[in-house]
């Protein structure tokens, strides 16, 4: 008998206590949303529900999960029920309940609940997406809205501004403004996050925890300053804070689409990767961004980095159909072949939709001896460059061969030559440039019918006319060439048209497809009347070109940060 019971005791001591809790259930869901199993995940939301039932953010997931299978007045329900008896401060359940209603076509429904929304929400999380579907409902309804005030406008236009110089670089004056607007009005939580972004990028580290702790004060939950947060502290090294961190955000199921790439993003940067690829897998299913070349490689890179090469590979080649003038997707395809049939790991891969010697490229003058270093010991970066001479266009090949002068390497020194003993090398500035390289990396004096005896001057800007100008970026200059006429001289069309080259020459050959013709020419035209001190909104040119004013917005603050477009 004595035997016995310490047999069980032996038994029971090697069992795993599980706790049924709110978390317990809400990790299940997450897990069966990664499957897209959504049945299962509404079960698994509805048991951390009767667990936390005061808990509005699980009642929300909920909503959020019954609205992507097509249930919309079951979600509105439970929304209502937030806003009755939870948590009436969770303005944000006005907006989910609004594009709910706008897809049942319940379009005074939907304007009523959007109303209240942009009335009554401070922190203004939603605000770019609510002017588009303010726009819808004004088409469908064939009338404004009866909208008096937009409390989270405060400070917007200067926002927009400060967030333009973020992306630009200018942290400096990016701080200064922004630090101008959480003081006017320190509820506006994106400015404050913003602020800490700024601070981070400067250094000033202490700065950036202040801000975010200030957000955080406000609004615990804030996706933004979480995410921003889980950074700062693997930055940092604070293992221990951001372990918990992290378990709390791979439980987070974001409801909307901006909410949902930015989680992605930085589950990324965290290198949780098997997240990312999901959140990343959600937004695919999304018609309004699942057409984007770059977020099919965002989703690639997430698979590949989790060990996921059939789902990377797919993916790839849906980047080709995408956008089938990209040199990215097939160098990747091509590395992910290789890896397989050496039977090794695929190296990590950034999520930069861009080949890995072009993200290099952007630090390399200034950091000559560790660029050349790691080209030396990352085999996806040097493949890159092998990649990029061979099959790459005239101005890849001249990045790659002025970069090539600083990485002292002897199978380098062969592939510049070889490129030079290509009959003929029609590209005379590409010729020069790889002599030069080749002459430094020799160190024997110059190379024999070297023309120069100096660095080559920076590739020249694409002009309309060379072989590589597509059709559809003449079609931006042309159409917005008709649309400024009679209403502009001939000197501020020739702007825009050398406005548009300019961009187009700093992203080659990185450059987007062109699916919006009218948001790109609506964008040119209000860049170029800004730069002539001309009075315009993003509204008016929104609706001579058809489109709406958070595309225009969009594509203008894209040109003016290539173009440094102050």
């Amino acid at each position: 008998m004595m035997e016995t019971t310490s047999e069980n005791d032996a038994v029971n001591s090697k069992l795993i206590p599980v706790t049924l809790d709110a978390n317990f259930f809400f990790e299940r869901a997450v897990r069966s949303l990664d499957r897209f199993q959504y049945d299962k995940a509404l079960k698994h939301f509805r048991k951390a529900v009767e667990y936390e039932p005061d808990n509005p953010v699980n009642h929300c997931n909920m909503a959020g999960i019954l609205s992507e299978m097509g249930k919309y007045e079951a979600s509105n329900d439970i929304l209502a029920q937030v806003l009755e008896t939870i948590d009436p401060g969770m303005t944000e359940c006005h907006f989910y309940m609004a594009n709910n209603y706008a897809n049942m076509e319940s379009f005074e429904e939907a304007e009523r609940a959007l109303v209240t929304y942009l009335e009554e929400d401070a922190k203004g999380e939603f605000l770019a997406e609510s002017e588009e579907l303010m726009e819808l409902l004004q088409y469908e309804l064939d009338r404004p809205a009866p909208l008096n005030r937009i409390k989270s406008r405060e400070g917007v236009v200067e926002h927009d501004r400060a967030r333009a110089l973020l992306e630009a670089g200018q942290f400096t004056q990016a701080v200064g403004l922004l630090e101008e607007i959480v003081s006017a009005t320190p509820d506006f939580l994106a400015a404050h996050n913003n602020l800490a972004l700024a601070y981070f990028y400067m250094g000033r580290f202490a700065k950036a925890r202040e801000c975010i702790s200030e957000v955080l004060e406000q609004d615990s939950g804030n996706l933004h300053a979480l995410c921003n947060l889980a950074i700062f502290l693997q930055y940092e090294g604070d293992r221990d804070q951001l372990t918990g961190l992290v378990r709390m955000l791979e439980a987070t199921v974001p409801f909307h689409q901006e909410h949902v790439f930015k989680l992605a993003t930085t589950m990324g940067i965290l290198g949780r990767h098997r997240t990312a690829y999901g959140h990343f897998r959600r937004l695919l299913k999304d018609e309004e961004v699942g057409g984007d070349a770059s977020l099919y490689h965002y989703c690639a890179a997430a698979a590949s980095n989790s060990g996921l090469y059939a789902e990377a590979q797919r993916c790839w080649r849906q980047v080709t159909k995408l956008d089938p003038e990209s040199v990215v997707p097939q160098f990747f395809l091509a590395q992910l072949e290789q890896a397989q049939s050496e039977g090794i790991e695929m190296p990590l891969v950034s999520y930069n939709y861009q080949l890995p010697f072009q993200e290099k490229l952007k630090l390399w003058k200034d950091n000559k001896g560790s660029f050349a270093e790691e080209v030396k010991t990352n085999p996806l970066l040097r493949s890159s460059f092998f990649w990029a001479l061979r099959y790459g266009d005239t101005n890849t090949k001249l990045q790659v061969t002025e970069a090539l002068r600083w990485i002292d390497d002897a199978e380098m020194s062969e592939i510049l030559q070889d490129l030079l003993s290509q009959q003929p090398l029609q590209e005379e500035k590409l010729q020069e440039a790889a002599l030069l390289s080749l002459q430094k990396l020799i160190g024997s004096g110059p190379v024999e019918n070297a023309p120069l005896q100096q660095d080559p001057e920076p590739a020249p800007l694409f002009q309309k006319g060379q072989p590589e100008w597509k059709e559809d970026w003449q079609r931006v200059i042309d159409q917005t060439a008709s649309m400024m006429d009679r209403r502009y001289d001939a000197g501020q069309k020739k702007d825009a048209e050398q406005l548009w080259q300019q961009f187009i020459g700093r992203l080659y050959p990185d450059v987007p497809y062109i699916r919006h013709a009218e948001g790109w020419c609506a964008a040119l035209e209000y860049l170029t009347a800004k730069l002539h001190k001309r009075p315009v909104t993003f509204r008016e040119v929104a609706q001579r070109y058809g489109v709406t004013e958070s595309m225009v917005s969009r594509y203008a603050k894209r040109i003016a940060a290539e173009c440094e477009i102050n």
